[in-house]
């Protein structure tokens, strides 16, 4: 089966990946080279119409940051959230404040919930740090 990628999101995502966002960069630099559990993530990833900040897609967990300029934005998330719901993708929404006052926290909620999806008995190496 081949997946066919729509090419405005993809060249939108390449534009993403470029301008990223200081809590981006920290929580990429993080998740990086299967450095989270052993698991792999894409960093402003296309899925259907929408463009993710980060996607695991073993797990099927998308991690939105979301900053203080978000607010007044949860009609718009609450329907991008049902849209992944609806294609089997869980999200985690991480204030960048919090990423940055208490990121070993965040980081660890973000793999057990990776975790959960994937199962114990999952594909998922031992995190080695």
């Amino acid at each position: 089966m081949i997946r066919r990628r729509e090419p405005y999101n993809t060249e939108r995502a390449r534009m993403l990946r470029a301008k990223q966002s200081p809590p981006e960069r920290v929580f990429w630099s993080r998740v990086r080279s299967r450095r989270l559990g052993g698991l792999r993530f894409r960093r402003q990833h296309p899925i259907g119409p929408i463009v993710v900040d980060f996607a695991c897609p073993e797990a099927m967990v998308v991690v939105e940051i979301d900053s203080v300029y978000h607010g007044g934005r949860q009609k718009e998330d609450a329907a991008r959230d049902a849209l992944l719901a609806d294609r089997g993708w869980v999200v985690v929404r991480v204030m960048a404040g919090r990423l940055a006052s208490d990121e070993n926290n965040v980081m660890e909620f973000v793999l057990s919930v990776c975790r959960e999806r994937v199962g114990r008995g999952g594909r998922m190496k031992e995190e080695t740090g």
